[in-house]
């Protein structure tokens, strides 16, 4: 699977975070005064290439997740990149499985492996001169099925059924992907984050809508009134023939967000998104229920750390809209299992973006789910922010309200070296004169 020995030599993480919370990029209920970072990891070999992820965060506790990624890189460092390539499930299983560290779980844990498994993702790809999507688009069928761990998720997935979903669309593969690189996933992006005035957020509208778009965004969470006044702003701001969704970040209980929801209805919403625990598969089976008569559904998964939780939901007929990360869960390998278990329950791919560098990761997810696996619809959308563009070599394109096909090889995450040096926690220029009140643990909002 890979052209020549590529061995891996070394690995480098780094903390990188971006001050946004000056500009309250980012904020909604509970994320109150975000910075955006990246622990951003770099697998060094001895041919040249080097294996770049990221981890996304929001300021503090990006230390915790370079910490678990050093820590996890000791499996893999002085090992064969074909040793991965032949067989990517045996690395997410050492991982995975290893007897003391599993004893933590989901949460930092799982990330940090995600991260050492998408840099020799990102490897192998490089490796053969292919963008992510299309590394995945050109693997057969049982390579993928191979690829994804069955043993929570068999009674939603099986190897058998995995192979069916990707043999059925194998036939036109080429003709999507034509057709993908002509127009790529269609993008919706967050407009009305919660700290911007109305003003702002109109200005990012227009921003936006000369670009093409169509779908925005709007974080919901304050108090119910002021929440149903900015809906209907933005809902007269775009229009009616707009795609409108509002995201309450996880702020509420059942109970109360039947009550907050119950106002939105006149608002012709696409979905509500994460109105209640990431977790509560109960919760948001319930909500469904009471709300099956909307025109709109509900969306979550960002926040979902493992393919058990979106087994769950997408069992329980709890969702409408299926949120993957790229970097919540570990790896390739378990976001792979997510878009075909959507796939199998008919439920759209929407993959969330944000941060530094995470659209430049779901893009890639989107292509393949829409060329290899769903087939291209109106019904995906992948998020798209319009800041931080500038952070890497192959910034995310889009046009016509459409992610432009990526071209460059592997996930595209090559960072500027003078946006690290800038980035760098605690030392870099933009945080090393700082009060300590404005960094890390230290910093409540």
């Amino acid at each position: 699977m890979v052209n020549q020995p590529i061995r891996i030599t070394g690995a480098e993480v780094t903390d990188l975070r971006v001050p946004t919370s000056d500009q309250m990029l980012g904020s909604d209920p509970f994320h109150k005064q975000p910075d955006y970072s990246s622990a951003l990891l770099h697998l060094d070999t001895d041919a040249g290439l080097r294996g770049v992820s990221v981890v996304f965060t929001v300021g503090a506790g990006t230390d915790w997740i370079c910490h678990g990624i050093k820590d996890l890189c000791q499996l893999v460092i002085g090992s064969d990149l074909a040793e991965f390539s032949t067989a990517p499930i045996n690395l997410y299983r050492r991982l995975i499985d290893h007897h003391q560290l599993r004893w933590l779980h989901d949460g930092v844990f799982r990330m940090a492996a995600g991260a050492v498994i998408n840099a020799l993702f990102d490897l192998w790809a490089k490796s053969l001169n292919k963008p992510l999507w299309k590394l995945l688009v050109d693997l057969e069928p049982e390579f993928i099925a191979d690829c994804i761990d069955y043993r929570n998720i068999g009674d939603a997935l099986t190897r058998d059924e995995a192979i069916h979903l990707l043999r059925r669309k194998r036939t036109n593969v080429a003709t999507r992907e034509t057709a993908m690189l002509a127009r790529g996933p269609k993008a919706y992006c967050t407009a009305g984050w919660l700290g911007l005035s109305d003003d702002e957020i109109l200005a990012t509208i227009q921003r936006l809508q000369q670009q093409g778009f169509d779908s925005f965004k709007l974080k919901v969470g304050r108090d119910s009134d002021t929440d149903v006044r900015r809906i209907k702003f933005m809902r007269e701001a775009i229009g009616p023939e707009c795609n409108l969704m509002v995201d309450a970040n996880q702020f509420w209980g059942i109970d109360e967000a039947k009550r907050h929801i119950e106002r939105y209805r006149p608002f012709g919403l696409k979905w509500i998104e994460e109105p209640i625990a990431r977790d509560d598969v109960m919760g948001y089976a319930e909500l469904a229920n009471t709300f099956a008569d909307a025109d709109f559904g509900l969306a979550c998964g960002e926040h979902a750390a493992s393919p058990v939780i979106f087994k769950q939901l997408l069992k329980r007929g709890a969702i409408k809209f299926c949120q993957i990360d790229a970097v919540r869960v570990a790896g390739v390998n378990d976001v792979l299992a997510i878009i075909l278990m959507a796939a199998k329950y008919n439920i759209p791919v929407c993959p969330h973006g944000g941060g530094i560098a995470l659209c430049n990761m779901i893009q890639h997810y989107g292509m393949w789910d829409q060329i290899a696996v769903s087939g291209q619809g109106q019904t995906q959308l992948v998020e798209y922010i319009d800041f931080l563009q500038d952070a890497v070599a192959h910034p995310v394109q889009v046009r016509d309200g459409c992610y432009v096909a990526p071209t460059a090889p592997g996930w595209g995450l090559e960072f500027h070296a003078d946006f690290v040096r800038l980035h760098r926690f605690p030392n870099g220029e933009v945080w090393k004169n700082r009060p300590p009140s404005n960094q890390g643990t230290a910093f409540e909002a």
